[in-house]
């Protein structure tokens, strides 16, 4: 299908005047922590699309203000739909100390704000089971979702999908939920709620203060499926663990379906109850792993369609061949070529691609591999990406931050001032920090950092071995 090519001015234009609309709706605190500096918003008849500077910035606005991004798009009628957020690592050098430390801090304060989502709310959940590609990586996981969300009794007690950024573990929980919106049993619309273990966490601790946790637990036990994303973020959370623990049990005795997303196996959350993990694995626990060659060509070629562009195979399975990582960077890489293409009046070609996307290729595959260890990472340590990006230097937080850092010398090709400008430090602190745990290591000795329970301490290669399995 032809397209009309919007002159730049006019794009550079609306995308202004978007991003102005958005501060208004997200507010000027958090627009100066995410979206002022750091960012690149561009607007075309198809998309809007937001780059961010790494996959943790990606996340966090992912979450918490997608929504408010696709409201203020439909107040431009001249501009796409549809909102994609990418990644740029150069965008990292907009970042300085000081704002990180302001992400890290929110981070912090919105773990104890009020949860904003009654049941069934009025929310759009975008993704649908119909639109997820099925590969070897993930068609356990799917075939268990389908499972879930059909009118029948489950085959098992709960469903736990655990995998790495960007893999389709939410598309799978929303599409569980959106399945069930669409169905009944027996005339009466099915009972759903999906949460985040942050929003579960604010909502627990609200009603605590206000002294309404019967209603916070009716909330959440009389409901016929409980789909619960990110439950890495209970780790070290004692009495949230155990408010869940019993939502969990109630959810159970009644026959209700309890689907769960987490970036790390339910064994691998750190600092999580021996009676929810025992929980949890006793139901269906499945991992996805990153997709596949022939999925990732498959995932390009519907998001084509989706874009109403035609791309030539032979550039499909260049790019797939480059990019090895999440769907979310396939996807934008995909809209860069499809812009830069629009704005030279070419067509879409493997030189096109090459000539254009080769850096930037090289780039994402780097820093998405990053952003996995740091996932991986801060979720064993119970702390955030953002602490690590943050000038913290608590033990634990330092601990993890060096580990991180020779986890990246190990599995990625970057350089000691790439990964020091990704993380926000010097190319110094990078190398002292491989030095200390190579010198640990040659002594094998052990590292210690700090817990909400005590200090606990693990040999330094039993821990890099650990952590080395979750990010193969």
């Amino acid at each position: 299908m032809d397209t009309v090519t919007i002159p730049l001015r006019a794009q550079e234009d609306q995308a202004q005047r978007l991003m102005t609309t958005i501060r208004k709706r997200v507010g000027q605190q958090a627009f100066n922590a995410w979206f002022k500096h750091g960012t690149r918003l561009s607007v075309d008849q198809q998309n809007v699309t937001l780059t961010v500077p790494n996959p943790f910035v990606a996340n966090w606005i992912e979450t918490h203000y997608r929504q408010h991004i696709a409201e203020a798009a439909e107040t431009f009628p001249e501009a796409g739909q549809r909102i994609l957020i990418t990644i740029d690592p150069s965008l990292s050098s907009d970042l300085c100390r000081g704002l990180r430390d302001v992400q890290a801090e929110a981070v912090t304060k919105a773990s104890r704000r009020r949860g904003r989502f009654p049941l069934n709310r009025p929310v759009r959940l975008t993704h649908k089971l119909e639109d997820f590609v099925v590969g070897d990586c993930n068609k356990l996981a799917y075939s268990a979702a389908m499972a879930v969300a059909g009118t029948g009794t489950s085959p098992f007690k709960a469903l736990f999908v655990h995998g790495g950024c960007g893999l389709g573990k939410t598309h799978l929980l929303q599409g569980v939920c959106n399945a069930f919106a669409r169905t009944s049993v027996q005339g009466s619309p099915r009972r759903w709620q999906y949460v985040t273990a942050e929003q579960f966490t604010n909502e627990f601790v609200s009603a605590l203060r206000r002294k309404k946790v019967d209603a916070f637990r009716n909330r959440y036990r009389q409901t016929d499926l409980l789909a619960i994303d990110d439950v890495h973020f209970l780790s070290a959370k004692k009495a949230t663990q155990a408010e869940f623990l019993h939502t969990f049990n109630a959810l159970e005795i009644t026959g209700g379906k309890i689907v769960m997303a987490s970036d790390a196996h339910p064994r691998q959350v750190a600092e999580l109850s021996q009676q929810l993990t025992s929980r949890f694995v006793a139901g269906m626990v499945v991992g996805i792993q990153p997709p596949d060659r022939d999925t990732r060509i498959r995932i390009l070629r519907r998001q084509a369609g989706r874009m109403r562009i035609r791309v030539p195979e032979e550039v499909l399975r260049y790019i797939a061949a480059h990019i090895r990582g999440s769907i979310r960077e396939l996807e934008g890489t995909l809209v860069k070529l499809a812009a830069l293409s629009s704005l030279d009046g070419g067509e879409i070609s493997v030189q096109l691609a090459g000539q254009a996307l080769a850096d930037h290729l090289a780039k994402t595959e780097s820093a998405l591999t990053l952003g996995e260890i740091e996932d991986v990472v801060a979720a064993y340590f119970g702390i955030t990406p953002a602490d690590l990006h943050s000038s913290r230097r608590t033990r634990t937080v330092s601990t993890a931050r060096m580990v991180t850092m020779f986890l990246a010398r190990r599995h990625t090709q970057m350089s000691y001032p790439e990964i020091g400008r990704f993380m926000g430090k010097n190319h110094s602190s990078v190398v002292l920090a491989v030095q200390r745990l190579d010198k640990v290591l040659a002594d094998d000795g052990s590292v210690t950092w700090m817990t909400p329970m005590g200090a606990r301490s693990m040999p330094a290669k039993q821990l890099l071995a650990l952590l080395s399995e979750q990010i193969a």
